[in-house]
């Protein structure tokens, strides 16, 4: 026997060990079904039960083995109608097609080339309303746990050529389906390489939700700044890939991942573009105050009575004192005490089921409150700015730059306490300092705040008309930047012109 010809046998027997091997520890999973199928034409079917759709079996692979004269995979592929069976002897993609739900056939059960049907039962739930974004007017499908499904409706509402989707496999262990979505001729070819270099890069065991990839690709991992925008509505995902845009799904995850972003994204709502742009515009201005509000007001009300007592009127100043007679503590402790207990009903709001999470919520902050206002260990007036802060901060529209919230209002206590109104100043500088610095998918985050871009400043803070906004944002760099010829924007045609 000749070296190349011993060299190829060795070849065959190695693959064929291989997929023994991979046989014998699939038959070790109870749901792993081995079935020699003994009509006219003879072969070994072997599948996961779990996985397979037991229709597809039996009305589209069983009947196609009837016919007496398929002695071949060949033939047998001829005679089955599914679409993309294929033939192949590589072991590892046997293993990764049986494990998508795949059935298996071979002509005899030692052979090496066998024979892939799809038969992946598809197990999920419909498409339902947003939960999270919920909006009062505008559609009212949200993302599923289904690639697939997501897909389809991105699409529906992008019907064009150009609307381009990558995929990959991420997870060591997992092999999750990760889709990169963006519509090619708008999106930056500089933005698509980072994004997919990034996501290439990736060697982790699992990949979950899309949570793990946005802290995972993000620019800097130790901010407690969410710099990947998440979302659950297709049609806030359409919107920014018609910015030009990238989207990132992941199978298994309702949450759909949009970038490069900056931060006066996180505080505009889906009703912004549903309603007139004079209301859109006050209700986005109410809901940056809240947050300003939700931030500064406890870290406030530590610098002035501990530091600035000049600062309160003498008409206001009679009712803080009567109300802090009897109170023990500093004011700081005070403040922590109560936000303390507030974060306490957030979480356990959040984990109890949500009947008995919303009764948590509204009777137990009144009946603490009130007993923690009688028994003399906070006072009046700072229960009600508490109160009130917890309720500016849900007036974010994502849920992600609301836990930021929650988070940094700490630090501006801290401050307050140690220097006044001098130490929330230091703090906030901190702060800016930092979302100055801060990209995202290596733009800046903090725009068109910095560096300062009129042209975006049209939906930012405020949101003007349609026909104002003929450019699409300058962050995302798009290929295609306009979006409105300027000399049509203003024009309002009759019928009869």
């Amino acid at each position: 026997m000749g070296k190349w010809e011993r060299r190829g046998r060795n070849q065959q027997l190695n693959k064929a060990g291989t997929i023994q091997t991979l046989y014998k520890k699939l038959k070790e999973s109870k749901d792993f079904l081995v079935y020699h199928h003994t009509g006219p034409t003879p072969c070994v079917i072997s599948y996961l039960k779990t996985m397979a759709d037991p229709k597809i079996l039996n009305e589209s692979i069983l009947p196609g083995l009837k016919n007496a004269d398929l002695h071949s995979l060949e033939k047998i592929k001829e005679a089955i109608t599914v679409e993309n069976i294929s033939i192949t002897d590589q072991a590892e993609k046997i293993k990764e097609k049986v494990l998508q739900g795949y059935v298996v056939i071979q002509m005899t059960e030692n052979d090496n080339q066998v024979l892939l049907i799809p038969a992946s039962t598809k197990v999920g739930r419909k498409v339902s309303i947003p939960e999270i974004e919920f909006s009062v007017v505008g559609p009212k499908e949200a993302f599923v746990e289904s690639l697939d499904k997501n897909m389809n409706l991105i699409r529906k509402r992008v019907p064009l050529p150009e609307l381009t989707v990558k995929e990959l496999s991420i997870g060591k262990l997992t092999n999750t389906r990760v889709a990169v979505v963006y519509i090619d001729g708008i999106a930056n070819e500089i933005n698509i390489n980072t994004v997919m270099q990034r996501l290439k890069e990736i060697d982790y065991d699992q990949m979950i939700d899309s949570s793990y990839i946005a802290q995972m690709i993000a620019d800097n991992s130790n901010s407690p700044f969410p710099q990947l925008l998440d979302t659950e509505r297709p049609d806030r995902m359409t919107e920014a890939l018609v910015e030009g845009k990238i989207a990132i799904l992941v199978d298994g995850s309702p949450h759909a991942l949009t970038c490069p972003t900056t931060i006066v994204e996180f505080f505009s709502a889906s009703d912004d573009y549903f309603m007139p742009w004079h209301l859109a515009t006050v209700f986005r201005l109410i809901r940056l105050f809240a947050v300003l509000f939700s931030v500064l007001s406890t870290s406030l009300y530590v610098a002035i009575l501990t530091h600035h007592h000049e600062m309160i009127p003498e008409e206001l100043l009679a009712t803080i004192i009567s109300s802090r007679a009897d109170i023990p503590f500093p004011p700081i402790l005070e403040v922590i005490i109560l936000e303390l207990t507030i974060e306490l009903l957030r979480e356990a709001g959040a984990r109890l089921p949500t009947k008995i999470g919303q009764t948590i919520g509204i009777v137990g902050g009144i009946v603490i409150g009130t007993a923690a206002v009688d028994a003399g260990l906070t006072s009046n007036v700072l229960l009600i700015i508490v109160a009130l802060s917890a309720l500016a901060s849900f007036t974010t529209p994502v849920y992600q730059i609301s836990n930021t919230i929650r988070l940094v209002r700490f630090p501006f206590i801290i401050g307050a306490q140690l220097w006044g109104l001098i130490g929330v100043s230091m703090v906030m500088a901190l702060f800016i300092g930092h979302l100055i610095k801060l990209q995202s998918i290596g733009t800046p985050f903090f725009a068109p705040i910095y560096p300062l871009r009129f042209t975006d400043l049209k939906d930012a803070f405020i949101r003007l008309p349609f026909n104002k906004q003929t450019q699409r944002p300058i962050q995302t760099r798009p290929l295609k930047s306009e979006r409105l010829q300027p000399s049509d924007a203003n024009k309002k045609r009759d019928i009869d012109e």
